[in-house]
């Protein structure tokens, strides 16, 4: 697997503290990026944003809007779950990278990001995808991991994929084989299942047959 450092790029220098803002425009109208980093005589001095360069006066300086630059970066040697919270916090498909003194070497895309999640095992490989809900005040990671490791399973990703003051939805990805015996454990633990499975097809086959009975036998 690539290392998330082999996708740092530089197919674009960075702006210039001394580029028109005519120039900047012309930039974004032929490229798809959401944001550009800016350097003033080598130094990251913050981003400029495609949208904000679109009202600004395209006779000016850049320099005359310093006041819409954006400083989000990240470092070189930052996991990529806390690259791809850069990106998403800033709404941007561009973020710069500077090193340990902050020196900038390069920028990531989104699309790269995309391309490393896509080898990473919880994406990778063969397995089983599960969604579990419950109360925020019962929720554990660690009866999560037992629950699924009791039942023979190997954990190939999980992560909150949403969670409030009421409760936690918790996103799993396990190898196939024991996916059964995993649901059902959750259930007796008090989980609510949230996504679907076939199990819970046939069960809610079995309660529509049953409720339709019902009613058969109540004519």
């Amino acid at each position: 697997m690539r290392l998330l450092s082999d996708y740092i790029n530089n197919d674009f220098k960075p702006f210039s503290i001394t580029e028109t803002v005519a120039d900047i425009q012309d930039f974004f109208a032929e490229s798809t990026f959401s944001h550009f980093p800016l350097l003033d005589n080598g130094v990251y001095i913050g981003c400029i944003s495609a949208v904000d360069s679109e009202t600004f006066e395209s006779e000016k300086n850049i320099t005359d809007y310093r006041y819409a630059f954006e400083g989000f970066f990240v470092r070189d040697n930052m996991i990529w779950l806390d690259v791809l919270e850069v990106f998403a916090r800033n709404n941007a498909n561009v973020v710069p990278i500077l090193d340990a003194n902050n020196k900038y070497i390069g920028y990531y895309e989104i699309t790269d990001i995309i391309k490393f999640l896509n080898e990473t095992p919880f994406l990778k490989e063969t397995g089983g995808i599960i969604v579990v809900e419950k109360p925020t005040a019962d929720y554990s990671m660690s009866q999560i991991t037992q629950i699924v490791e009791s039942n023979n399973g190997k954990l190939l990703g999980v992560f909150v994929s949403e969670a409030n003051a009421e409760k936690v939805q918790v996103t799993i990805k396990t190898t196939l084989g024991s996916v059964n015996e995993i649901i059902q454990t959750f259930r007796r633990y008090n989980y609510q299942i949230v996504s679907e499975h076939n199990e819970d097809n046939y069960l809610n086959s079995l309660k529509e047959r049953s409720e339709y009975l019902d009613k058969y036998l109540n004519m």
